[in-house]
């Protein structure tokens, strides 16, 4: 294993920059800090919907392989240049989100996030995953990214979508659907 770390702090980002794992020095605000970080985020959320009740062994070891692929995900962004993610973890989501998108009813109305504790979370996993998306396709029209990133992103997005209703079902408190009729016309 690379070099541990003894010392949390180490005063180097106090002029608002950051070390990339290449050993260049970025402001923390830079597009790439702020893809891998909202990576990063997205990986914090997914341990939330773990966290939860709920959660089945098949769910359970799906999102975990994902915060692995996540970790390589941040890797890749950190460090330029870099190659972590590849086709097969794309597949890999792709065959996941056919196996738990299968037994589920058909979609005929919009849900909301909710549903319960894990799958709220997922639906937040989900949005964070959304704008992770959205941040690596904003650095990639400045530096060269990988289009494996964004297509990870993309389908993962799908994945957690599909899994907040699995989830919703589990918990026992079913999807909750969107009522655009609610509205009275004038």
């Amino acid at each position: 294993m690379g070099n541990r770390l003894s010392k949390i702090y180490t005063r180097t980002g106090d002029d608002g920059s950051t070390g990339l794992g290449d050993g260049s020095r970025v402001p923390k605000d830079s597009l790439r800090v702020e893809a891998y970080g909202t990576v990063d985020e997205l990986n914090s959320t997914i341990g939330m919907v773990l966290a939860c009740e709920h959660v089945d062994d098949a769910v359970r070891e799906t999102l975990v392989q994902v915060q692995h692929e996540l970790f390589d995900l941040g890797g890749e962004l950190c460090i330029p240049g870099m190659a972590m993610i590849q086709d097969a973890d794309i597949s890999g989501l792709e065959v996941a989100l056919d196996g738990f998108n299968e037994p589920l009813p058909p979609l005929k109305d919009f849900i909301l996030p909710g549903g319960g504790m894990a799958a709220a979370c997922c639906h937040l996993a989900r949005t964070v995953c959304r704008r992770a998306e959205r941040q690596v396709i904003a650095l990639g029209r400045v530096e060269e990214i990988r289009p494996q990133a964004q297509r990870y992103l993309n389908r993962l997005s799908d994945l957690l979508f599909v899994l907040g209703r699995v989830l919703a079902r589990a918990g026992g408190h079913g999807e909750v659907l969107w009522q655009h009729e609610r509205r009275r016309k004038p």
